[in-house]
């Protein structure tokens, strides 16, 4: 069933494009060296716009993982100076969701925009993890 939702995640709501962009603008942050806590969170995003179903963001304390505390401290920075950014793209992909919610058809595109709308606001520190 999953593997049916993905498909119909990319096929007609060009989902795939999401995740192009989410990949090519997290590539770009990353590569910006200054920018890359937001980078790589942005990269994780993409990962997750290809399996939406199959997959969750979740923050990396989450998942055990030891993390480097000046790296915890640069990144707290960064996403305190992201977070403009994050509040606007966190309301367009709150207007988009209702846009989608209205149709019956576009459920399952406002299924995954409401799904991932905390990631909008502060990509740094979430990875992507399979569903169990």
């Amino acid at each position: 069933m999953r593997t049916i939702a993905n498909i119909l995640w990319h096929i007609p709501f060009l989902g795939f494009l999401n995740a192009l962009f989410a990949f090519l603008l997290g590539s770009l942050l990353t590569v910006l060296v200054v920018t890359a806590p937001i980078g790589l969170g942005l990269l994780q995003y993409s990962k997750f716009l290809m399996f939406p179903f199959s997959t969750k963001m979740v923050p990396v304390s989450e998942t055990g993982a030891a993390r480097n505390p000046l790296w915890a401290a640069y990144s707290t920075i960064v996403m305190i100076l992201y977070l403009p950014f994050g509040i606007f793209a966190f309301v367009v992909g709150l207007m988009q969701c209702i846009g989608l919610a209205i149709t019956i058809v576009g459920l399952p595109g406002a299924y995954i925009i409401a799904k991932s709308l905390f990631t909008y606001l502060n990509p740094v520190g979430k990875v992507c993890v399979p569903i169990a």
